[in-house]
């Protein structure tokens, strides 16, 4: 499980830089639902919610650096611990803490970021 989580996240840190839609669909089941925080009261719902709202808050490719490590993973949810560092454009760094639900497939049905700046 642990190489699938990695794959996913180097597949979403693609989707990051690229910004094309279908990097960005290919990561999430149909249905999937993406929160931004543990308590969003209007999560990224669907691949048309998430993609939407990724490319309305998008990082333009190059703006930042992602370092990640997998902290834990079972059947079907795993925990990654990242570090996002926009500093090179005067921007912040950033500690995060994602839960990822993931299928079968290698898709994430559900997906929570926790973010707090350094």
């Amino acid at each position: 499980m642990t190489d699938a989580v990695n794959e996913w996240v180097r597949s979403y840190r693609k989707a990051w830089q690229s910004n094309d839609p279908d990097d960005i669909r290919i990561l999430f089941t149909e249905d999937a639902v993406y929160r931004t925080s543990p308590n969003d009261e209007e999560p990224w719902v669907g691949h048309d919610g998430i993609v939407g709202n990724w490319l309305a808050e998008r990082d333009e490719p190059g703006d930042s650096t992602f370092e990640w490590q997998v902290l834990g993973v079972s059947a079907d949810l795993a925990f990654v611990q990242a570090v996002t560092d926009y500093s090179a454009d005067d921007r912040a760094t950033y500690d995060n803490l994602w839960v990822i639900r993931l299928t079968a497939d290698g898709r994430a049905s559900e997906f929570t970021e926790w973010w707090v700046e350094r």
